[in-house]
């Protein structure tokens, strides 16, 4: 496996395609890229991430499993970021007033593995979670 990092591709459902583009690009702050009536891309901190237009499921299969003695929702993506970078956006999404599943706090703190991380959902209920590491060594640590 390459060393160099390389930029992930991610799609997403969301129920409102209007909704959801606003609040990733203008909440978030994510550059939008290509789009038509049915999707829209975004540039999710370097990596191509896509919202399409897919009607709502009647059931909610959301789950969750217990961390840091948090309840993590299941699924989830996100990205890793570095410490500056995190504190700047989570303090930016305090500002917006976004609703927090678990507010930015320090998990497993002096442990291996020590990150900072932040879960909200977007309005398709989609569960984002962003994390950041003093030391990205630490990133598969045991």
């Amino acid at each position: 496996m390459s060393s160099q990092l390389r930029p992930f591709h991610l799609a997403v459902p969301v129920d409102n395609l209007e909704r959801c583009r606003k609040f990733y690009r203008d909440v978030l702050e994510l550059p939008e890229g290509r789009s038509s009536d049915h999707w829209v891309d975004f540039d999710f901190f370097g990596h191509q991430f896509v919202i399409h237009l897919k009607e709502k499921k009647t059931e909610d299969n959301a789950s969750t499993n217990p961390v840091d003695g948090k309840n993590v929702p299941i699924p989830h993506f996100g990205v890793i970021l570095d410490m500056e970078t995190f504190k700047i956006f989570s303090e930016k999404l305090q500002r917006k007033n976004i609703k927090f599943i678990i507010e930015p706090y320090i998990r497993f703190e002096g442990e291996v593995g020590e990150q900072a991380t932040m879960f909200f959902k977007d309005p398709a209920g989609n569960a984002l979670e962003f994390k950041a590491f003093n030391d990205l060594t630490q990133l598969f640590a045991k």
